[in-house]
């Protein structure tokens, strides 16, 4: 097939020898990737799902022919997507998620019209089982009642050569029993904006789902981008998204509040089974669960103010409890460093914005420890929860550490990032190229003006009466990296907080 004008995108990483999942298991070798034979990349026509399913472990119900109400007891509502009509095309694909983790041939999968059929809903495999995931949820900090996959398919589980298990999920694959009043679609303008921004967070570094292709159909809906009254018809797009687990705050949350505690105790062994097999220096299963949830979400909240990334909507629904980034909606990567930065309009008094983004981790961690209640000891749970401050701050100083190129710890570390991120603010540097131009300046340049005024970058920062002074310490600093390091090694360091994207970037994708 050819692929549309639209955009198309293919994110490329060195190739790995693919193993025989047949006769080689990881655990069973030391060196197995010399010992184990090399096959193919497969194709679309040779690749299933996990013959075991979701439904094997959990309780579903099929709801195939007409939506009624949902009752309690279950976690899946086994439906199928509904299918797109008009010319429907593949616009882009990630070459690492075909190739590395669902062990598809990119070239041979993007050229055949079958992935196309499959990733946009229109082909449910023999080896699927498709199904939409009952949740429920706190939005704004009010409990919202159930809630559910209103317009995201799970269609089954893989386990790739390496052993590890993916969930693949469609995003906009038509109507649900969760959907409500909406019509369980996703349009070609959100689409790309989760596309391109859940591929960036990995390769900045940031836990997240992760995104295998984008499909677009001349079929349309109605929406009202601004919200404004004035809708218009724009192009239904279908997101091919993957994770490890797609079980939130609220999967749990429901559960409780409801009295479904024999579900919720079923629900937090699978997970933590298949999840959270190390210690997080707790005997007690459950303990240990809800630990390496506070630890994991408190390092991923880290990682987002490192790279000035503001979700939008951390509604307890849209907090995974593995702690990777999930549900790319209204979010924003930041330009000028704002620490007040919202990036969704209908959050009037900005409760999600960048700087509330650690505190509402709290806020959500407390909800999934009142909903383990049945499971774990109040003061125990409560033992756990206050250790997430620790941890968020320990690694937001380590993840600007990083970001200034300093090595180890030093005492005036913490004081010599919170000057820097206040002259910021006041003086609307950008966020990312600030600390690209540090990264730039070798020792010697450090001193000299007019160097300095040839990076635009720190041109409005160099103007603020504490520059000198602080720039006089992190040059001071620089030094007691070692004799070992030098402004070469300390570029590299630095290197992979060049590459965030941005507003106007991302929207000169979208082509309609």
């Amino acid at each position: 097939m050819k692929y549309s004008s639209v955009v198309f995108i293919a994110l490329l990483i060195p190739t790995l020898c693919i193993q025989d999942r047949a006769s080689c298991k990881k655990r069973y070798y030391f060196d197995w990737l010399k010992l184990c034979p090399a096959f193919n990349l497969l194709e679309l026509s040779n690749w299933q799902f996990s013959r075991a399913t979701l439904c094997d472990e959990l309780p579903c119900i099929e709801q195939k022919d007409g939506f009624i109400g949902v009752k309690n007891g279950i976690t899946y509502s086994v439906v199928d997507p509904v299918p797109l009509n008009k010319d429907v095309k593949l616009i882009a694909v990630s070459d690492d998620v075909l190739a590395n983790i669902l062990d598809l041939d990119p070239n041979k999968a993007s050229e055949f019209s079958s992935f196309v059929e499959f990733s946009s809903g229109n082909y449910v495999l023999p080896s699927s089982t498709p199904m939409a995931h009952r949740y429920g949820g706190h939005q704004f900090g009010s409990w919202a009642g159930q809630l559910g996959d209103g317009r995201a398919v799970l269609l089954g589980e893989y386990i790739n050569r390496n052993g590890a298990r993916w969930e693949l999920q469609l995003k906009g694959s038509g109507k649900t029993p969760y959907s409500r009043h909406g019509d369980g679609r996703a349009v070609l303008r959100s689409s790309v904006r989760e596309f391109l921004a859940s591929e960036a967070m990995y390769y900045l570094g940031v836990p997240t789902s992760r995104a295998a292709s984008l499909v677009v159909s001349q079929d349309k809906v109605w929406r009202d981008q601004f919200y404004d009254g004035h809708p218009n018809k724009e192009r239904i797009a279908v997101v091919l998204r993957l994770a490890q687990s797609w079980f939130r705050i609220g999967s749990l949350e429901l559960l409780t509040i409801n009295g479904e505690f024999d579900l919720l105790r079923k629900t937090v062994d699978f997970v933590r089974y298949r999840h959270f097999y190390n210690s997080y220096g707790y005997e007690d299963e459950y303990e240990n669960f809800f630990a390496g949830v506070v630890r994991k979400t408190a390092e991923m909240i880290a990682k987002w103010q490192s790279v000035g990334f503001a979700h939008g909507v951390c509604n307890t629904d849209n907090f995974s409890l593995l702690a990777i980034t999930i549900d790319y909606g209204p979010f924003g990567f930041m330009e000028e460093y704002n620490p007040k930065l919202i990036p969704n309009t209908s959050d009037d008094e900005g409760r999600y914005s960048y700087e509330n983004q650690p505190d509402v981790g709290y806020f959500n961690l407390d909800k999934l420890r009142r909903a383990l209640a049945p499971l774990i000891n109040e003061k125990r749970s409560l033992k756990i929860l206050k250790e997430y401050s620790s941890i968020f701050t320990q690694k937001f100083h380590e993840e600007f550490r990083h970001k200034l190129g300093l090595m180890g710890q030093r005492p005036h570390d913490v004081s010599l990032i919170e000057e820097l991120l206040k002259m910021m603010s006041e003086t609307k540097a950008d966020f990312t190229m600030t600390f690209r131009r540090l990264s730039e300046l070798t020792l010697n340049e450090q001193n000299d003006p007019e160097f300095i005024k040839k990076h635009w970058a720190l041109n409005d920062l160099s103007r603020h009466k504490n520059w000198k002074e602080w720039l006089e310490r992190y040059h001071k600093r620089l030094l007691h990296n070692g004799e070992g390091d030098n402004d070469t090694k300390r570029q590299k360091r630095m290197k992979s907080t060049w590459k965030i994207p941005i507003q106007y970037i991302r929207q000169d994708k979208i082509l309609v």
